[in-house]
């Protein structure tokens, strides 16, 4: 796992039980996003041209406020262009949400302000791959446009269940076990992703399965997805 320091932005590697405590970093992506290159390649004294990279360093900041000397981002601690390391984060991605100190999650469509009034038309209630990001940690800090506390997800646990139909045992306890796969799969019904392929792969921590990355077969990652999920589940409510 690579992880950014929060205090001198470099990137770290660690394995196994080796693994600091971590914060993360949940949002929906934009545009020239700082990637794993523009922070570790000989280019790197440029990634401030990017606008991506003050989310990078408004999270690092919070994260070292908050006493984490190490942060989670998937723009750049996921070397992209790595096909096997890509497929390996995304197989491991939901562990990773879940086993973070904290998980931030940054709104950047809504403001303290409004937050009471337009929570729910945040467009990261959309997202495919921000579903396991809201289940997974534990502890969640919604973060405003301005990088401003807007509440927690226990805090906002009510509003959270109208909009996503997510029951509060699961989203505070991250008990998955006691839904249905046709409810799991209710959740991630109105979502979308860039990627085809991305809607059955961010839902792979979900499910607890593991299958290879391959982009490019398009609609059938889905089935390569409900086929794994029947190897190890007897609920057939998938197809009711």
């Amino acid at each position: 796992m690579r992880l950014l320091n929060t205090t001198i932005s470099k990137l770290k590697e660690f394995e196994g039980n080796k693994i600091p405590l971590y914060a993360i970093l949940s949002y929906t992506w934009g545009d020239n996003e700082a990637t794993f290159q523009d922070i570790e390649g000989a280019d790197a004294e440029k990634k401030e041209d990017k606008k991506g990279y003050e989310k990078i360093r408004m999270a690092c900041s919070i994260a070292a406020a908050d006493g984490f000397h190490y942060i989670w981002i998937d723009t750049c601690c996921i070397n992209k262009t790595s096909s096997a390391e890509l497929s390996e984060a995304i197989n491991s991605m939901y562990r990773w949400y879940q086993e973070a100190g904290v998980c931030y999650i940054y709104l950047a469509d809504i403001s303290l302000s409004v937050a009471d009034r337009e929570f729910e038309r945040s467009r990261w209630f959309t997202r495919g791959w921000t579903l396991q990001e809201l289940i997974a940690p534990s502890t969640v800090i919604f973060l405003d446009q301005e990088w401003q506390q807007i509440g927690t997800k226990s805090g906002w646990q009510s509003k959270i269940l109208e909009i996503t139909g997510i029951p509060a045992t699961i989203l505070l306890e991250g008990n998955l076990e006691c839904a249905s796969t046709a409810q799991k799969m209710s959740w991630a019904s109105k979502r979308e992703t860039t990627r085809v392929e991305d809607c059955a792969y961010c839902l792979m921590g979900i499910f607890g399965i593991n299958m290879p990355m391959l982009y490019g077969e398009g609609e059938n990652a889905f089935l390569r997805l409900q086929e794994e999920i029947m190897k190890v589940s007897d609920d057939y409510s998938i197809f009711i």
